[in-house]
């Protein structure tokens, strides 16, 4: 799960939580919420330590690159 799918299931968990006041038979919508908003953090505070153990997205440009001038003579 990534940032950005993270952040939608927060957002989605929260409305439905907080702003949803409609009622189904035996479907409780704000538990609903609250399993995503808490289902949303967790995939965000994992992709944050993946992220940091991955190096970012500035690994690639840091690389150096040293050219071997070949064999001695």
């Amino acid at each position: 799960m990534g940032l950005g799918f993270s952040i939608f299931l927060i957002a989605l968990g929260a409305i439905l939580a907080f702003a949803v006041t409609y009622e189904l038979a035996g479907i409780d919508i704000q538990v609903i919420g609250w399993i995503l908003l808490v289902v949303g953090v967790l995939g965000l505070v994992l992709s944050m330590v993946f992220w940091s153990s991955w190096g970012g997205p500035a690994y690639w440009s840091r690389r150096r690159t040293y050219v071997d001038e070949g064999p001695p003579v």
